[in-house]
């Protein structure tokens, strides 16, 4: 079975800051300092693009987005304007990036709460340019497809009905018309060229994303809640996941068995009813 293998430098890695609570060695959090931040890219706002300084994964160029200046926040707490304006900053940088020819594969993630492979409490993306990653191994398209919640200005939410993982999965599914009438998609899995959305698509994703996070910190009301989101590119087209982190199921682990939840119906009426606010 054919993989993507990368290298981590554990040198760099043991040197990160750990500021989420809970973890071993906490730190100060290094991006509410920001005279002392270097490597600045771009800045809007209070949200800044930087070089990541602990590069652990190799080859790669990783990257840092700052998304806000509160600390102790999480997109739930944005203004819708500051949410759509997250948006705009971050798909500009990952596509431009993307489409630069510097790299096999660019992702955009975000980490949140202890369990999702994250160390930094304060919110923050990541863009991370691989030149030696290979696309087409970094998911299968039919994890895109679900039940259907919600579609609007060309974008899409759904429940997977195929997780990656297991249980609840969250996908909202950039269309063809969330892109402008001149724009032609490529037939393969190759990542780019990846044209930038319409401005409504983009500000409808950062509503559903918004509400989709508001909806699972919800129903999973724990201090210990963690979950990822995931940026792709299919197509030429934006998918992304939103993946409530658990402990892992060890048959996933083990055996690459993946979980699908029996109530998937029932969650996606209920985030349906949840989005109807955004």
């Amino acid at each position: 079975m054919s993989v993507n293998l990368l290298d981590f430098n554990i040198s760099v890695g043991r040197r990160k800051p750990r500021t989420i609570p809970g973890m071993p060695n906490q730190s100060t959090c290094p991006f509410c300092d920001v005279k002392g931040l270097t490597g600045i890219l771009a800045t809007e706002g209070s949200m800044i693009l930087l070089k990541n300084k602990y590069n652990v994964m190799v080859p790669s160029d990783q990257l840092v987005l700052i998304e806000t200046d509160e600390c102790d926040s999480d997109i739930p707490d944005y203004t819708h304007d500051h949410m759509h304006r997250l948006m705009r900053f971050a798909l500009r940088h990952w596509l431009t990036m993307t489409n630069s020819g510097d790299y096999k594969a660019v992702v955009l993630f975000k980490n949140f709460g202890p369990l999702s492979g994250g160390t930094i409490r304060h919110p923050h993306m990541q863009i991370v340019g691989f030149p030696e990653i290979r696309p087409e191994l970094m998911y299968d398209p039919k994890e895109f497809d679900g039940i259907s919640v919600s579609t609007k200005n060309g974008v899409e939410v759904n429940i997977a009905t195929q997780p990656h993982v297991g249980f609840t999965e969250i996908n909202i599914n950039l269309l063809p018309e969330a892109y402008s009438d001149k724009v032609s998609f490529a037939e393969g899995t190759e990542q780019s060229p990846a044209p930038l959305p319409l401005t409504p698509a983009i500000h409808t994703m950062a509503d559903y994303i918004q509400g989709s996070v508001a909806f699972l910190k919800e129903i999973h009301q724990r201090e210990s809640f963690s979950y990822n989101i995931f940026f792709y590119i299919y197509r030429g087209r934006v998918h992304v996941r939103l993946m409530p982190r658990y402990p892992t199921s060890p048959l996933f682990i083990g055996y690459n068995i993946h979980l699908s939840p029996t109530n998937r119906e029932q969650t996606a009426a209920a985030l349906r009813e949840k989005l109807l606010s955004y």
